[in-house]
């Protein structure tokens, strides 16, 4: 090539690169631009084929999702040319593929392609990161010269920092697809709680819950029945989010759905569990409190599938009890058998408080858990007051106990007083 001819090519490549960045510029999705990166780079270095692979830091894997003339690829960043391209973050010529012992051919071999030689450079970010390799392949006039390499490293800088940029854009934009559609999920949940306090004669009840996450595994629920009784539920599905807030809400309607056909806690719990059992996967469980509250005779009669301990309160003794559950948890074993429901006849002043272990298992900065023993010295401190403020104050001293540590796992409470 002349001087003056290999003069006007290298205006005529610069020219070609600064278009190149005019035109990422304006491109606001990552597919079409890697396509134009592609096109681009075959077009400014007059060669047969190009390959973006973008760089998973967190796998330390390389992965295509553009090359030309064949499907996604993804590799270890441990192998290859482009491999050396991330770790050396330096420019990497190579004249012979099938001479040089870093080649995989097995690509040509399933595409029929016959690679002669590589030009392997790293792509930038604004930070001097690696994002990404590009690879091209078979120069059209024999060999990559020290020209293409020079090339290539203004080129790659500025793929590098518009790849990343819309990696930055996508990763928010998915982030806000996520949290819409989390809120939406939370929406919905907080929409299946209680919109008011239930009321029963002679009894004053209140329940309360606060997810750890935009969702929860955890639960309550009243249902008024016929004769003047009132369902009542508390249900704490294993885990947090929205996979145990999706096993809450089925627990939720089977409940309602299966109390509604019969009162008899004997023939309801053991249909609830086996339907669960049927769904869940195998390390996926519910703990769950049920109960039929009868203001014709104050009695609360209940089955307890593992959910514990349950807190009994004597007004007149002025003593807690912590009773253990009565049956297994639910959806572990189909046709597990289940003790009889028990009784308690409530007299003025007595309380059942249903707590989910958020309460009792958080944990101060030292590690220490709240514990149920300070439950129960705040249900005796407080149990001249409603329902609603022993809740509120549970909460507001497992709080300030807790001295900042994060809230882990959902919080859910329910409070049963007879008058």
């Amino acid at each position: 090539m002349s001087e003056n001819r290999g003069h006007e090519k290298h205006i005529s490549d610069l020219q070609a690169v600064l278009e190149v960045s005019r035109d990422l510029a304006g491109t606001t999705e990552l597919r079409p631009l890697l396509e134009k990166v592609e096109r681009a780079a075959r077009h400014v270095l007059d060669c047969e084929r190009a390959t973006v692979f973008l760089y998973d830091r967190d796998k330390d894997e390389l992965y295509s999702r553009l090359a030309t003339g064949v499907d996604e690829i993804r590799f270890s960043a441990s192998l290859g040319i482009a491999g050396e391209v991330v770790r050396t973050g330096q420019v990497i010529n190579v004249p012979d593929a099938y001479a040089d012992d870093r080649f995989n051919p097995e690509i040509d071999r399933k595409t029929g392609y016959r690679t002669r030689n590589i030009l392997s450079f790293p792509l930038l970010g604004f930070d001097n990161s690696t994002v990404g390799v590009l690879q091209v392949l078979n120069k059209s006039d024999g060999a990559f010269d020290p020209w293409d390499e020079g090339l290539v490293k203004t080129f790659g800088a500025q793929v590098g920092v518009a790849v990343q940029r819309q990696e930055l854009l996508e990763q928010y934009a998915e982030k806000q697809r996520i949290q819409r559609d989390l809120n939406l999920a939370r929406e919905i949940q907080q929409g299946l709680l209680p919109k008011e306090a239930a009321k029963v004669a002679g009894f004053d009840i209140a329940g309360w819950n606060r997810p750890a996450d935009e969702t929860g595994g955890d639960c309550f629920d009243y249902m008024p029945l016929e004769g003047g009784n009132l369902a009542i539920m508390l249900a704490d599905a294993t885990g947090h989010g929205i996979g145990p807030a999706l096993v809450i809400a089925e627990c939720r309607a089977l409940f309602h759905a299966s109390i509604t056909a019969s009162q008899d806690l004997g023939t309801v719990v053991p249909q609830v569990n086996n339907l669960l059992e049927a769904d869940l996967p195998g390390d996926r469980f519910v703990t769950a409190f049920l109960g039929i509250l009868s203001p014709a005779d104050d009695t609360l009669t209940y089955l307890s599938a593992g959910q514990g301990p349950l807190l009994k309160y004597d007004f007149e003794t002025n003593t807690v009890t912590e009773l253990a559950a009565n049956g297994p948890p639910l959806g572990v074993i189909a046709d597990c058998p289940f003790g009889k429901p028990d009784h308690w006849i409530m007299r003025p002043g007595d309380m059942f408080v249903l707590v989910t272990d958020g309460f009792f298992e958080w944990a101060n900065a030292a590690g220490e858990q709240f514990g149920t023993e300070r439950l129960a010295e705040i249900i005796r401190t407080h149990r001249t007051r409603p329902s609603v403020e022993i809740i509120n104050r549970m909460y507001e001293d497992v709080v300030e106990f807790a001295g900042g540590t994060a809230q882990s796992d959902d919080l859910t409470a329910v409070v049963i007083k007879k008058c």
